[in-house]
């Protein structure tokens, strides 16, 4: 066991450069080596990757890891292979030929980790594939999307246990950051562990200041956080049009900002991302499609400008801030009519059934999939485009869409990027005369046919740099020579794009026949509101640490204070006001417990929450102690949550 331990510690070391792990970590890693299935709940920004990565640098073989999101994917790749790590990914951005090369290299080759979005597993390329492989790990992230009590279950997740009931020897490490109670256990089950096994990271985090403001003046209030506090910052709107107005006002007022939501283009989105990221930009406002993967440590405050769907949303969101450990704030803005307001917006979202079936009717023609098609078949849909052309409302058109999802008729991924793809729309025949007149382009369609077989019956998926590398050109050369085929009718030619994917489990059925559960649709509508009103009840607490509610959300036990909330805060101005005689007596039992936690401390870092229970204090008293000694410079917060003294 120690030489593990050692191992480990060089392999932390070796490629990340750190010398100790953050809470719960170790214990993690440990646990997998061990060989047990097990769900780690660590908050947003707690070092989730590094819990598999690790593991999967010791053992032998390729942990499979499975995630929804695309770009997270992508960019955990490139971040292994930075550092001399063999990784892949497969997902709908790559060609056929891209994923063959990937899933041969993961099974004679040296790849150590193989990325995969669910919908991946049912495929029969991936299972042919996968058989061959030597798995030492499955990692699920995201895990709480296995779980129809969680908020954003997908069920392509169930698919998951087919890859336990391959590899039942290989461990399962379930991760996420936002699981009730129940949605653990949900998760336990449907992957199927041997036996519960939960690590719990605390969900506190001592250095974030959490505040609501009940305002009409959301503005205001706004202009007044943006101004008194230094350093960048993040504000969530619910709508595309809110993220625009509200960066416009903000640069009015004098402040670098910049909107950022799904109507804009890709290329666009990134280049604001990358200017927020270096600094060049101070406030990014956006809608809740930005955050998800942003590694950026000093973000000072986020704000939300309505309250969100559920705590689980709000808590991943607001967790943004602060992840070097430093001061930040997380503020809500809660109109008088806000809660009226989204749940009126709820009722929209639920149409009826044959509401749902007009949806799917109309889905399946805009894409042109008639009847007994596209089971199996994948196409790149614009939900906005489909809702200006269908006229219909885009919260009553997602709402349809996880329904038809949950039902198992289809799935809608998030945004990806898409391969370019050509079909030749000439015969052979033509082609060659064709080539005869047009030297030029003769070696260019040469290498097109070389590397891409089924061309003239089919469209088929390309890779742009491929033929660049293949025939000589640059990249954008190779674009203009596409654009000019398809200019001389030689070839139908669509450019690489960005956008939702959504595929057809089922082929399309008859009006007739398609089946929405009620329970299902009863089930979401109830889960849906009563996440929102857990939501409301955090926005109206008026009496409980902001902290201690959320703790208590995701399932800790013994929820600390945390001495820095609005209301924490509201308590010490109340308890500086009682008097000088109350404050004398205090400060004898407070030097008492003053050093009684600094003792504790000249022996390491420690959790707020183990220091707690060791020194046995009220919660408020310690937490009011510890923010006292923080300010006086006495201790620090370091990255992952511990308290250290610093003299």
């Amino acid at each position: 066991m120690e030489a593990t331990r050692e191992k480990i510690y060089d392999i932390l070391r070796r490629y990340w450069g750190f010398g100790e792990f953050r809470p719960a970590q170790e214990q993690i890693i440990r646990s997998v080596l061990d060989g047990r299935d097990t769900l780690a709940l660590m908050p947003t920004g707690g070092g989730k990757s590094l819990t598999y990565q690790i593991p999967g640098l010791v053992r032998e073989g390729v942990c499979l890891v499975v995630t929804p999101l695309i770009a997270l994917m992508k960019d955990q790749v490139d971040r292994l292979r930075a550092r001399g790590i063999r990784a892949a990914a497969i997902h709908s951005g790559l060609s056929p030929r891209q994923i063959d090369i990937a899933l041969d290299n993961c099974v004679y080759g040296d790849v150590k980790f193989l990325y995969v979005a669910p919908e991946r597993l049912a495929t029969e390329v991936f299972r042919m594939r996968v058989a061959r492989m030597r798995v030492s790990l499955l990692a699920v992230d995201e895990a709480h999307c296995i779980s129809q009590w969680g908020y954003d279950f997908r069920p392509s997740y169930l698919r998951i246990a087919e890859l336990r009931e391959r590899f039942p020897e290989v461990p399962v490490l379930a991760l996420t950051a936002s699981a009730t109670p129940k949605v653990a256990e949900d998760i336990m089950y449907h992957l199927r562990f041997a036996e519960p096994h939960i690590i719990r990271s605390s969900f506190a985090r001592p250095n974030l200041s959490y505040s609501v403001r009940h305002t009409d003046d959301k503005n205001g209030q706004l202009l007044r956080l943006v101004r008194n506090v230094a350093g960048p910052g993040i504000v969530y709107m619910r709508t595309r049009e809110g993220t625009e107005q509200i960066a416009e006002m903000l640069r009015q007022e004098g402040f670098t900002a910049a909107a950022y939501h799904g109507g804009l283009g890709h290329a666009e989105r990134s280049l604001r991302q990358e200017e927020w990221i270096a600094g060049k930009c101070r406030v990014m406002v956006a809608t809740n499609a930005f955050g998800m993967g942003i590694d950026k440590a000093d973000v000072r405050f986020v704000v939300h400008y309505a309250p969100c769907d559920s705590l689980e949303s709000y808590y991943q969101e607001a967790g943004r801030a602060g992840r070097d450990g430093q001061r930040a704030y997380a503020l809500l803005l809660v109109a008088s009519d806000d809660s009226d307001r989204i749940r009126r917006r709820f009722d929209q979202e639920f149409p009826p059934l044959e509401k749902v079936k007009d949806i799917y009717e109309a889905v399946c023609s805009y894409l042109q999939v008639g009847i007994g098609d596209g089971g199996g078949a994948s196409f790149a849909f614009n939900i906005h485009d489909f809702c200006a052309r269908a006229k219909l409302y885009s919260g009553t058109v997602q709402s349809a869409l996880k329904l038809l999802q949950q039902n198992g008729y289809l799935t809608l991924t998030d945004a990806q990027d898409h391969p370019a793809r050509v079909m030749f729309c000439v015969s052979r025949d033509d082609l060659y005369r064709l080539r005869l007149r047009r030297d030029e382009l003769d070696p260019f369609i040469r290498t097109l046919l070389r590397l891409y077989n089924g061309i003239f019956s089919d469209f088929r998926p390309i890779d742009e740099g491929e033929l660049a590398t293949w025939s000589g050109y640059t990249v954008d050369r190779v674009r203009e020579l596409l654009k000019r085929l398809w200019q001389l009718r030689v070839i139908r030619y669509i450019p690489s794009s960005r956008s939702p994917i959504l595929y057809f489990d089922e082929e399309r059925l008859p009006r007739a026949d398609l089946y929405i559960a009620p329970e299902t649709y009863s089930r979401r509508q109830e889960l849906m509101h009563e996440r929102f009103e857990r939501m409301i009840g955090y926005a109206t607490n008026d009496t409980e640490c902001r902290s201690v509610l959320l703790q208590r959300y995701f399932g800790e036990e013994h929820p600390v204070p945390c001495g820095i909330c609005d209301l924490c805060l509201a308590r010490k101005r109340a308890a500086r006001s009682a008097g000088a005689q109350g404050r004398a007596t205090n400060s004898e039992t407070d030097d008492a417990l003053r050093e009684k936690v600094l003792r504790r401390l000249d022996t390491g870092p420690v959790d707020p929450r183990e220091l707690a229970l060791e020194t046995a204090a009220a919660p408020e008293r310690l937490a009011t102690l510890m923010r006292e000694l923080l300010d006086h410079g006495t201790l620090r917060t370091l990255s992952d949550g511990r308290i250290e003294r610093t003299e």
